[in-house]
This record gives structure tokens, sequence and C-alpha cells, in this order.
């Protein structure tokens, strides 16, 4: 099985070819949805911090932002910033030029001259960059450059015993196959991390899962904190998910049976292929902002009660097996697995439709959320804004 995609310089496969323009700060979010608006094939995101903020929370900004313009879904980067945050626009392109070869160029609002300015230039940027996109084509790629981001949220019951295993039924064909699968939201496989840990390559990485599990809960009791006040959320109960441990034992399913051969820190690239473990947050949003940052170039999301979230550079496909949900928000739900609960549909047979679902995305079909223009980003920090 391959795809169509479209072969970067560094020998990673995009599924989409985007012109990404994108903002060093908060200040500059507003500017850069302008100028994606009057460019055809560009993209933005909106950044809700870049500036007055702890050393920690700045490197984790850097982090995302610079693996958002190397994500291989994007052709070239328009980078737009006002002039006096942490890390002026010059600085961020820098970094990115040093770890590709795509276009890339930045403007400062203050040293163009205000946001009239600096959107009729970046507007000029980011069209040039637009013309030079599309004359590059699909061509036939290798699913082993196939980097699939995993994902749940607003979890219920069906989850767990349905979608979830449906999507790791569809992990471990694509491994198989020579892909690589991303799996997150590490706070969700507490009281099951054993479960996952098991699945671990090493007893390296096997300790490192249990570890993760551990630090995360012996830091939010040293604030005074306790994870399961906030896990599972008032969706998940009402939905039938009565602890956190219920919860991760449906959560970690989505991951498959396959060795884990890599455990990532928040945002970071993968070194080796097949099935991979990152430390994020529980927060649905945030989890996949890391895992696109890490070079995901599809999420597949499951959720029992819903949700509308999409991300701009990489296409969400969004996967129910609660038969309500899909009828009551069909606009958001590419797929409907609930023939799985009455028993028309087996696990198997809903890994085969996800392959081809999948495939189809990845040779161009757009998701409902990516039609809409959805663009959900949220940075994970380690402590507030001082």
């Amino acid at each position: 099985m391959n795809f169509w995609g479209y072969k970067r310089a560094d020998g990673r496969a995009g599924i989409r070819n985007h012109v990404l323009i994108l903002p060093t700060c908060a200040c500059g979010s507003e500017t850069c949805r302008i100028v994606a608006s009057q460019v055809r094939g560009a993209v933005n995101i909106v950044f809700n911090s870049g500036c007055s903020d702890v050393a920690a929370n700045t490197d984790i900004s850097q982090k995302i932002l610079t693996g958002f313009a190397c994500n291989p879904n994007v052709f070239g980067v328009v980078i737009i910033g006002l002039g006096c945050e942490t890390v002026p626009h010059a600085k961020l392109r820098e970094k990115i030029q040093c770890m590709t070869s795509k276009p890339v160029v930045s403007f400062g609002i203050q040293e163009v001259g205000g946001t009239l300015k600096t959107i009729e230039q970046a507007v000029r940027a980011a069209r040039d960059m637009s013309a030079q996109a599309n004359l590059q084509r699909r061509v036939e790629c290798d699913i082993s450059e196939l980097l699939l981001g995993i994902e749940c949220g607003g979890s219920d019951a069906t989850s767990g015993i349905a979608s979830n295993p449906a999507v790791g039924e569809l992990s471990d064909r694509l491994i198989d196959l020579g892909a690589s699968t991303l799996m997150s939201e590490s706070i969700e496989w507490i009281g099951g991390e054993h479960v996952l840990a098991k699945r671990a390559a090493t007893p390296e990485l096997h300790n490192r899962i249990i570890q993760i599990c551990t630090d995360y809960e012996a830091h939010l009791k040293a604030a005074g904190q306790d994870c399961r006040a906030g896990q599972p959320t008032p969706g998940n109960k009402d939905g039938g998910l009565s602890t956190i441990d219920e919860k991760s034992l449906g959560c970690i399913r989505k991951g498959g049976t396959r060795p884990i051969v890599e455990v990532l820190n928040q945002a970071e690239r993968p070194t080796k292929r097949g099935a991979i473990v990152m430390d994020t947050a529980g927060y649905d949003i945030s989890s996949v902002t890391s895992m696109v940052a890490a070079g995901c170039n599809a999420i597949i999301f499951t959720t029992g009660r819903g949700t509308p979230t999409g991300n701009a550079i990489v296409p969400v496909l969004k996967v129910t097996a609660n038969a309500k949900t899909f009828s009551w928000m069909e606009d958001n739900i590419d797929v409907d697995l609930s023939p799985i609960i009455d028993g028309r549909l087996t696990i198997a047979d809903a890994g085969s439709v996800l392959l081809e679902k999948i495939s189809d995305v990845c040779n161009g079909r757009l998701t409902k959320a990516e039609a809409y223009g959805f663009s959900d980003i949220a940075i994970d920090h380690v402590c507030r804004f001082v």
C-alpha cells in the first residue's frame, strides 16, 4: 500500500501542500489570519503566547512553531512577528532554515510600518510561494512515509469497546505495512500504564512509560492537585466512564498491539518507525498540536460524545461508534463505526474500513473539519505566564 503525496527535499512526504502563515506571538496572529485569507493554498494558525513568558514555556513554544514549519504537509512558510516578542521573526526564521530547506520568509510589523504594510508585503511573498507550490505534483510515496497521529476526545463507553479497538486494528495494519503511528495523552495512560508498558520493545522503554505516569502524579501532588479531579471529564462521566482507570484502559486500546519502539517528549520528532508514544497533556487539542509539531501528516480522532475539532496543517479524520452522536453531529464526524456495537461489523472489518478512509485522506480527500477550514491549536505550558 502506497499513497500519492508531495515528496520533500528531506525525504519525507506530505499529503497536503500548504503555504503556512506562521505568527511568532499572539500579536502577529490576526495579521497572519488576514494574509492567509488573501492567498489560495495558504493556511494560518492562531498562536496565543510567544512573549512575557518563562524560559521553559518559550522553549516548548519554539519547539511547536518550528515543528509546524517543518511538518511535511507544509511547502513553505511566511513568518509574521511584532518585533518586541521574546523570539523575534528573524531568529525563528533562522531556526527553521537550519532544520529544513523549504522556502521561509519573515516580516516584523513594527519594522515594516504597521499592519497594512505588513499584509501587503506578506501577501506578495505568500502568493509567490503558493505559485511555486502549485508546480509540485503528487508522486507515489512509500507507506513508510506515513506517520499517523492517534487521538481521542469526548470519549464515552463506546470509545473503549468499539472505536478505539478499531483504530488499534488500523494501527497494527499500518505498522505491518511499514508505516508508523503515534499515540499521546500520557495522563490517560494512568491506571493502565502497566498494560501499555508491556508492549514496550525494551526494558528501558517499559520503565520510562511507568515513570512518566509516576512523575506526573507526583508533580500534581506536590502542587496539591490530583489528576482524578479533572479525569474523567463531566462529558466522559455522562457517557458512562466512571474512573480514570476505566478511561485509560479504553484509551490505550487505540494504540494497537505492536511493540512500542520509541517514547517521545512533547512535540519531539520520531527517530524510529513503528508504534510510538508521546508524553503530552490529556487535553486533546494540545495533544494533537504536539503530534502535528512532531511531523504527523494525518490524525485519526475517536470520539463518543462528538467534537468539531480540526487542524490547519494536518487533516483530522473523526470517528465515532455512537450511532446517536453520528446522527446528531454528522456535519463533524467522518466515519460511523456504530455497527460494531450491534454486531453488524467486526473490529477486524472496521480496521479495513478505516484503512480505506485513511488512504483516501492521504490521496487528497478532505476531512469534514478540513473542508470547514477549522484550525484548533493549544500548547501545554509548564506554568502560568509571569
